[in-house]
């Protein structure tokens, strides 16, 4: 098995076959002046299945030279005028018949590249979908006005041939070689594990920065990708430091149709070799590419929520790949991907020892984690916020702000017992339970008995495996509410919110209790000086595959705001001391848990260890979808599950889940896109919503 098992490589483009034509056809052999190349491929915006292929168009001689491989145009298909991209130029069409000329030639500017035209076909291959609707988030609108603007001249870079600052990565072992081999020319595959501290060593932002310089001394350039606003300033604050201020665009759709355009094209013409962005960005046209980078890869921003919903992490290796360039993936916590990844060899992790971490990183603890904090407080366990958080909070408040972290409203969290708080697993095949639909069984259930989130099987006879109850519950908790009671507890200390509709940037450094929901964690001038990571049972009790990794990765980001062991920061989690992302929490050891995340799901045969694709629909489509599926040998199928209603509608959705060995993946992603062009030729009612290692498995 290749080192990218996990990823599709592009297959070969499928027959092209022409339109039929509505117009009177053109014979371009009877024109006076010959074309060389009188036949266009053209990648029509048309996002069916059955038709996700290009289609051959003629060339006149008038639009002979403003027709490059490339450029916007229109053409007539099914009767209608559609926008498409030629793709190449060819001398002779396998049709036999006359082809339709192109309509218009809408601009000659070559706006898709060949290497983006092949990740579009990459990554549309990978996730079941249609090269038009990546073409969408690779490719922005145009906008004619900045088109014709002359290109507006933009100051050279900071002197390449200067010895650049190596940044946080001179802190990690191999941090130097690393960017030494960039320099040099070469592409080296790094998963960089950072250290969670609001120290120089965490400094993602630096490191990438640097690495960007870096490449940029070989002559080539790179891609940045982050998840989200509040990153990107933070990583365009960098890249200025190191680059200078148009050294580099920025490339995200938060910029406005003008702005996004200028700066794709200052990127497409060769003006500007760095491109910092948040997930669309991953298909920037940058010239000899030599880097891409990646931040949180565990973060769902960086799923894309429109079809065929690629996420950045993969598309990045597949341009990788396909162009041989360097890899960095940086990140506080680790995915089970990354961790495969590792595994196989196909990346190396650059990480600090453990003597640096634990002497670098704040301080972690957990509640009532030893007898003699029992004795001292014997309802620790029981109570939300023990005597110990309070301590902390007292010591750290004389140093100055001190964070506490909230899990955010709105969960479907998974059910406990009602006497042990013992998470509730499905007697079948051990996953969560949560709450029915319709009859009521239990107060605030429901009608339905509790159903198993993944198999879908009713739990009639649950019963919990430690003390034995029948009894449920749903535990929430929110955020407001702890706000006002550590306003009670600290009536002289001032108590600032940030989640919801009003996130804080940053905070200043003096002594404050700041409350906020994970994602919405305000920096802090120098780093808190303490931090408190509350309710850590509610962030494992999501309905959710990823829940122990998802929550260790919100708490890692919480402690890396952190200032570091050296000036005193500390941290404490309120929760279960032997729960499993606790104990890699308070070792500092992402890693770990993540070899176990997939060992377990190896054994499990979930994503990644597997290829799944979830397929949601009525039940009448999925029937018809298993009749027509020719999946591979060893694919299994689960479900369907029904998962509720449609939004805005009271059309009951159904799920069915498939799943095949990695080295059936692609088949099985061949399979299921041969039955949605099956469905899409024959016009079948109801549609299908086709995930491919969906983020979220629950």
């Amino acid at each position: 098995m290749s080192a990218t098992a996990g990823l599709d490589v592009a297959h070969p483009s499928a027959r092209r076959s022409p339109v039929i034509p509505q117009a009177p056809p053109v014979d371009t052999t009877a024109r006076n002046t010959p074309v060389d190349l009188p036949v266009a491929r053209v990648a029509v915006d048309v996002s069916l299945s059955h038709l996700d292929r290009p289609f051959d168009y003629a060339v006149t001689a008038a639009q002979d030279e403003e027709a490059r491989p490339g450029a916007r145009v229109r053409v007539r298909f099914a009767g209608q005028l559609r926008d498409g991209y030629i793709l190449e130029r060819v001398d002779s069409s396998d049709h036999p018949g006359r082809l339709a000329p192109l309509h218009k030639i809408i601009s000659p500017e070559a706006v898709l590249t060949p290497e983006v035209a092949r990740l579009i076909r990459q990554v549309a291959d990978h996730y079941a979908g249609c090269f038009a609707d990546v073409m969408r988030l690779a490719v922005p609108p145009r906008h004619a006005t900045t088109e014709r603007a002359p290109a507006k001249a933009r100051d050279l870079p900071v002197d390449a041939a200067s010895e650049p600052q190596p940044g946080p990565l001179a802190d990690y072992p191999t941090g130097r070689q690393f960017l030494s081999a960039l320099r040099q020319g070469h592409s080296p595959r790094a998963a960089w594990q950072l250290i969670p501290s609001a120290g120089t060593s965490g400094d993602w932002a630096s490191g990438l920065a640097a690495a960007a310089r870096a490449t940029l001394q070989s002559g080539r350039g790179s891609v940045l990708v982050v998840p989200d606003a509040r990153d990107l300033e933070l990583l365009r604050q960098a890249c200025v430091r190191a680059l200078g201020e148009q050294g580099f665009v920025l490339l995200t759709a938060e910029l406005g149709p003008a702005a996004r355009y200028r700066a794709f094209l200052a990127v497409l013409r060769g003006d500007v070799r760095v491109v910092i962005g948040t997930r669309a960005a991953a298909f920037a046209p940058v010239h000899d590419l030599g880097l891409v980078a990646l931040v949180d890869d565990g973060d769902d921003l960086l799923s894309e929520p429109r079809a065929p919903y690629p996420h950045a992490r993969d598309v990045l290796a597949l341009r990788a790949t396909d162009a041989n360039t360097a890899i960095l993936f940086a990140g506080y916590a680790r995915t089970a991907e990354i961790q495969q990844w590792l595994d196989r060899g196909w990346l190396q992790e650059l990480s600090a020892d453990h003597r640096q971490l634990r002497h670098t990183a704040p301080r972690v603890k957990v509640t009532a984690d030893s007898d003699l904090a029992l004795e001292r407080d014997p309802l620790a366990r029981a109570a939300r916020m023990p005597r110990e958080v309070f301590e902390l909070m007292r010591g750290a408040l004389v140093q100055g702000p001190v964070l506490v972290q909230v899990p955010r409203a709105g969960y479907q969290l998974a059910l406990v017992c009602q006497s042990c708080r013992e998470p509730a697993r499905c007697t079948f095949c051990e996953g969560p339970v949560q709450g029915g639909r319709h009859q009521p069984r239990q107060p605030g259930f429901g009608s339905l008995p509790p159903s198993c989130s993944w198999c879908g099987r009713l739990q009639v006879d649950w019963s919990c495996r430690i003390c034995g109850s029948t009894s449920l519950r749903a535990p929430i908790v929110g955020a407001e509410r702890t706000a006002e009671e550590l306003g009670k507890a600290f009536p002289n200390t001032p108590v600032r919110q940030s989640g919801g509709g009003t996130v804080l940037d940053t905070v200043p450094a003096t002594s404050a209790i700041v409350v906020a929901t994970p994602g919405a964690e305000p920096r802090a001038e120098g780093g808190y000086a303490g931090a408190v990571l509350l309710d850590t049972t509610l962030l494992l009790l999501r309905c959710d595959l990823r829940a122990s990794e998802e929550a260790l990765r919100r708490w890692l980001n919480a402690v890396s705001l952190v200032r570091g062991g050296p000036e005193g920061g500390s941290v404490i989690a309120a929760g279960e001391s032997s729960g499993r992302a606790l104990q890699a929490l308070v070792r500092l050891d992402p890693a770990g848990l993540a070899r176990r995340e997939l060992a377990e799901r190896s054994e499990a045969r979930f994503p990644p260890a597997v290829k799944m694709v979830m397929v949601e629909g009525r039940a009448e489509s999925l029937t018809e979808f298993r009749e027509l599926a020719q999946l591979p040998p060893h694919a299994e199928v689960l479900g369907p599950v029904e998962i509720g209603t449609a939004p805005h509608s009271d059309l009951v959705l159904h799920r069915l889940t498939l799943r095949a060995p990695l080295s059936e993946g692609a088949s099985l992603v061949r399979a299921v896109k041969d039955v949605t062009a099956i469905r899409s030729a024959r016009k079948s009612d109801g549609a299908l919503r086709v995930r491919v290692d969906p983020m979220a498995v629950g």
